[in-house]
C-alpha cells in the first residue's frame, strides 16, 4: 500500500504485509474452501439499492440506538479473539476508538484483555461480553458476573460453535497464541490457550475448544443464562428464522444474524440474504443486528434497510489496529461512517429511521440458456 489508505482493502493490505504469516492467516481466512468467507462480501452486491431523490439531506443525523444505549452511527464493533496479536494495545486500544467514535465494541472471552482492563480503558464508554458456554458452567457464570460489575450492558452469546469449525490455514500452520500473549480472562492455569503447549498436528484454538467448550448446548443453557443475570441476551450466530422464534419465545433481547465471519461451517448463505426471513420472523419483538462481510458504507445502509438495526464489524477493525492501533482504528469507523453518512444523503435519508424497505430490491440475475 502506498499513501493513506482510501478504502478497507487498503488496510488489509497493510496488515497482510506486515503480520506474521499465520497470524494474518487466523484474523483472515474462513472454514473449508471458503466459499461462505467470499460470499458474505460479494452477497451486498446482489441488493440494489434505490435511491429517493429531491429529499432535502443538508442536515443530517446518523444516530441510533442498541438494546437502548444511544451510539452516533449504526455500526459497532464485533468480537474479535486475541488482538493484541494485531497491535500491542489490541482490545483497549479498540476500546478508545469506540469511545472516540460514539459506538459499542463487544470484547471476546477470548481477549487478550481482561474485561475488567477494557472497562478501565474507556470507563464511559459501551461494552458488551460475547460469551461461550463452557463445560465448566462456574467458568461461564464468573464471566458473565465479571461483566456485570465491569459495567457490561449486555452478554452476546455465540450459538454456532460447538466444535470449531476446520480452517484449513490454521490447520496448516498449526496456529498457537505468540509466546508472550494468553487468554487474559482466564488465569494461567485455567482454561489457557497459550504457546509451548503440544497441540500436534492441529490447529491448538480447534482442539482448546474441542476441551473447554460444551458441545452439549442447547436451548435450556439459554434459559438458565437468561436466569442469571438481568443484562440483555443476544443470541449471536443464528441463520434460520424458527430458531429465531425460538430464541424470541425463551426470552432473549436480540439476535445477530452471524455465520461467524464464514469461520464455522463453510456453505451456509452469505448473511445479508437470510437477514429478511430473520427479521419477519421475530415480528418486531427483538432488535436484529448483522455481522459478516461489511466492508463499506453501503453495505451498512443495505443491512439497514433490510431490518437490521445496527451491524457489527470484525477483521476491518484488526486491519485498522495493524495500520496505527488506536488511531487506525478511529479511522476505520471514521471511514465507515462517511461512507454511511454519503449513502444515507444519496438514497434520500436525513435519518436513520427513513432507511427502509422500500430502497432496496435483490437483484436477479438472468441466465441464458445453453
Amino acid at each position: 500500500m502506498s499513501g493513506k489508505p482510501v478504502c478497507i482493502a487498503d488496510f488489509e493490505e497493510y496488515a497482510k504485509k506486515f503480520l506474521p504469516k499465520s497470524v494474518y492467516d487466523y484474523y483472515r481466512s474462513g472454514a473449508g474452501d471458503q466459499e461462505t468467507l467470499a460470499d458474505n462480501v460479494a452477497a451486498f452486491s446482489r441488493w440494489k439499492l434505490y435511491p429517493r431523490v429531491l429529499r432535502d439531506v443538508s442536515v443530517m443525523d446518523l444516530s441510533t440506538s442498541v438494546l437502548g444505549q444511544k451510539i452516533s452511527m449504526p455500526v459497532c464493533v464485533g468480537a474479535t479473539a486475541m488482538q493484541r496479536m494485531a497491535h500491542a494495545d489490541g482490545e483497549t486500544a479498540t476500546a478508545k476508538a469506540c469511545h472516540a467514535m460514539g459506538t459499542g465494541m463487544m470484547l471476546s472471552s477470548w481477549a487478550t484483555s481482561s474485561i475488567e482492563e477494557v472497562a478501565e480503558a474507556a470507563p464511559a464508554g459501551l461494552h458488551w461480553l460475547q460469551l461461550y458456554v463452557y463445560k465448566d458452567r462456574e467458568v461461564t457464570k464468573s464471566l458473565v458476573k465479571r461483566a456485570e460489575r465491569a459495567g457490561y450492558k449486555g452478554i452476546f452469546v455465540t450459538v454456532d460453535t460447538p466444535f470449531l469449525g476446520r480452517r484449513i490455514d490454521d490447520v496448516r500452520n498449526k496456529f498457537q497464541l505468540p509466546p508472550h500473549l494468553r487468554l487474559k480472562n482466564f488465569s494461567s492455569s485455567d482454561l489457557a490457550f497459550s504457546s509451548g503447549k503440544d497441540f500436534g498436528e492441529n490447529s491448538g484454538l480447534a482442539v482448546y475448544v474441542a476441551e473447554a467448550i460444551d458441545a452439549s448446548i442447547n436451548w435450556e443453557d439459554i434459559k438458565w443464562l437468561r436466569g442469571l443475570t438481568l443484562l440483555p441476551i443476544i443470541m449471536k450466530g443464528i441463520l434460520r428464522a424458527d430458531d429465531a422464534k425460538e430464541a424470541v419465545k425463551i426470552g432473549v433481547n436480540g439476535i445477530l444474524v452471524s455465520n461467524h465471519g464464514a469461520r464455522q461451517l463453510d456453505g451456509v448463505p452469505a448473511t445479508i440474504d437470510v437477514l429478511p426471513e430473520i427479521v419477519e420472523a421475530v415480528e418486531g419483538k427483538v432488535e436484529v443486528f448483522l455481522d459478516g462481510g461489511v466492508r463499506k458504507g453501503t453495505d451498512i445502509l443495505k443491512a439497514l434497510a433490510l431490518g437490521a438495526k445496527a451491524v457489527f464489524i470484525g477483521r476491518p477493525l484488526v486491519w485498522g489496529l495493524v495500520y496505527h492501533g488506536e488511531e487506525g482504528a478511529k479511522e476505520v469507523l471514521q471511514m465507515l461512517k462517511e461512507e454511511f453518512r454519503l449513502a444515507m444523503a444519496l438514497t434520500g435519508c436525513q435519518r436513520v429511521e427513513e432507511i427502509g424497505r422500500t430502497l432496496i430490491r435483490r437483484h436477479q440475475v438472468l441466465l441464458s440458456k445453453i
